[in-house]
């Protein structure tokens, strides 16, 4: 079969186009794909390291306020109660005789340390003794905290406070 020159120019042009649109179907695209797939995982890979050194500051800083804790801790000395502390930090913003009652107990926590937890009520006391009185509590070098405080107007006395708080320290 004897074909015309523009047939054989429409037929090279349609297999020219046929063998194009193959390369391109089984080269080009797969190929196309797998750099955007990669791509991705890259940018995925970049999300994850991002986040993996988020962490590692954040546990940098958690381990250097553990630290500074055990330091402050052994610091303290192997005598400290904190009973015997709330007591003293009690006589000297004289409120040591509005002490109701003091409940030690113990914390069930998971970590390294037992948290030691003293309940304490006080009755009748002027404001101005309980600032004292905390901020003898709030003690960071001996590592103890006031984990909740209940405040109120003493009943028989309006110019007095009732006060219930829960301290808490390491031991």
């Amino acid at each position: 079969m004897k074909l015309a020159r523009r047939e054989k120019i429409l037929v090279g042009v349609a297999g020219g186009l046929a063998a194009l649109f193959l390369v391109s179907q089984l080269l080009v695209f797969p190929f196309l794909d797998r750099v955007d797939g990669l791509r991705g995982g890259v940018r995925a890979k970049e999300a994850a390291l991002r986040e993996m050194l988020l962490l590692r500051d954040e546990y940098r800083a958690s381990r250097q306020g553990y630290l500074e804790v055990e330091r402050l801790l052994e610091k303290r000395g192997q005598g400290f109660t904190l009973f015997s502390f709330l007591e003293e930090a009690a006589d000297a913003a004289a409120i040591k005789s509005n002490i109701k009652y003091m409940k030690p107990s113990e914390s069930s926590g998971g970590g390294l340390r037992r948290e030691a937890l003293v309940e304490m009520k006080l009755e009748k006391v002027a404001l101005s003794q309980l600032v004292t009185f905390l901020r003898g509590v709030e003690s960071p070098q001996n590592v103890v905290t006031v984990r909740r405080i209940t405040i109120q107007e003493s009943k028989s006395q309006q110019e007095y406070l009732d006060i219930i708080l829960q301290v808490a320290t390491f031991e």
